[in-house]
């Protein structure tokens, strides 16, 4: 794996969405099963020490974590924060093999790991530990990210969001007009015809970067294309069944749009092919502002993803925070929560890693995220929450499906937008890959949580 390649899953682990744990994830779903009881932490006395467990990413993050800890420690003498930071690498892997009457107060996760931790009664859920305070500044896209069953079980200090950072100059040179917001996105025939623009004022005909080079037989092939799917009216999984969801003839039509697309597309094999003017467009999320804007200057815009019908789509959701299910001291985990998802601290770490706030208090008054901001279309993005299910028209920013077999549907989707990019028929691959997910959720008897 190339350095470029090392930093960018270490973003993306960190800033984002956990592309490095792809392959923890798909062990996830094996382990344990759901019971029949609801795991509720103990509520103790508000004070003494707590374990926490983050997990270890930029140093930046890093530090943020460990100034918050040593910040809370210092403000008050009821309750001290023992922190334990684990290696990225193996953070979902030790949760999981970890029993839940080893694992600490309180724990940060992956988003898409949180049901089948819950699933595992490894995770409480939060509603009565954090204040009224912290739940009603939380986000609604996090809060959805973060909900079971009218549950709560985590909650984010920050948030994601995809977006198409253009090259004006190379669009004005093509005569390429582009959108300015969400509500006046590409259609897919649109951006097909800018691609066919662009290519005629290019040297070699390469016009778009999608990340090639982090492949899609990964977190990434879900997180950066699922969003397709559901801009074309279809799913990753509803009612529980993935047939007639995600193989519906919208959603193979718009993946053979996107098949239609490779002609276009750099390799981008040295991660460089937006930032170094090769192509005029990249299809990649908010982490890759920093180096574009650099690269670019005045002549970086941002760009919604475009849409196939159902309106544009947006995935979301990154790492976040919960109670562990055999916490003997809930109340002053939900204490420490409290803090450390106050603007300060939010703010903190949102400055060292370049995502979205997500607490409504300091996504407002990011110099990035607000009204006016450079990443404005990310925060109005985030701002129409369509949760996991219902995914109408008006929403942008979904959730990936909530459910402790998410292991399994993001590895089948990944393998088979590996396959359509590759050549095979859009409907054979999406029409396998329903298939194989709705067998193994019939054999784990839906994932069904208590």
């Amino acid at each position: 794996m190339s350095s470029t390649s090392r930093k960018y899953r270490r973003t993306r682990r960190t800033a984002a969405t956990g592309l490095a744990l792809a392959l923890p994830l798909a062990t996830l779903a094996a382990c344990g099963g759901g019971g029949t009881t609801d795991t509720s932490a103990e509520e103790g006395s508000g004070k003494g020490t707590i374990s926490v467990w983050a997990h270890q990413g930029q140093k930046s993050e890093d530090a943020a974590v460990q100034a918050a800890v040593k910040s809370f420690n210092s403000s008050q003498s009821d309750i001290k924060v023992e922190l334990k930071l684990i290696p990225g690498n193996d953070y979902t892997k030790t949760i999981t093999a970890t029993n839940a009457s080893e694992l600490p107060d309180v724990m940060e996760f992956d988003g898409p790991t949180m049901a089948n931790f819950v699933y595992n009664k490894k995770l409480a859920p939060i509603d009565d530990y954090v204040s009224v305070k912290t739940m009603g500044n939380a986000t609604d896209a996090s809060k959805s990210q973060g909900e079971i069953g009218g549950k709560h079980y985590g909650l984010g200090m920050y948030d994601s969001g995809l977006g198409i950072y253009g090259n004006k100059k190379l669009l004005d040179a093509a005569g390429v007009k582009y959108p300015t917001s969400v509500d006046d996105a590409w259609t897919a025939e649109e951006f097909t015809a800018a691609l066919k623009a662009l290519k005629g004022k290019d040297s070699d005909g390469k016009t778009l970067d999608v990340q090639e080079n982090n492949g899609f037989a990964t977190e990434w092939g879900t997180y950066g294309f699922a969003p397709v799917v559901w801009s074309a009216g279809g799913s990753l999984l509803k009612g529980g069944k993935a047939e007639g969801a995600l193989d519906t003839p919208a959603a193979v039509s718009a993946l053979k749009t996107v098949q239609s697309w490779k002609t276009y597309v750099d390799p981008n094999t040295d991660g460089n092919a937006f930032a170094k003017g090769r192509v005029a467009l990249s299809w990649v999320g908010h982490w890759m502002y920093p180096t574009y804007s650099e690269a670019l200057g005045d002549d970086l815009v941002v760009l919604p993803l475009p849409d196939f019908g159902n309106g544009p789509k947006t995935g979301q959701g990154s790492w976040a925070w919960g109670i562990g299910a055999d916490s003997k001291n809930a109340k002053a985990a939900g204490t420490f929560m409290d803090y450390l998802l106050n603007d300060t601290n939010v703010t903190a770490m949102t400055t060292a890693n370049g995502a979205p706030p997500a607490t409504k208090s300091a996504l407002a008054a990011s110099p990035l995220y607000k009204q006016g901001g450079p990443l404005q279309l990310f925060s109005d993005q985030l701002a129409k929450p369509c949760g996991d299910s219902d995914i109408n028209k008006t929403c942008v920013a979904v959730t990936r499906p909530v459910t402790a077999g998410y292991p399994t549907i993001t590895a089948k989707f990944g393998e088979a937008l590996n396959s359509i990019y590759g050549g095979a028929d859009p409907k054979d691959a999406l029409s396998k890959a329903a298939r194989a997910i709705d067998q193994d959720f019939s054999d784990n008897a839906g994932y069904q949580i208590p």
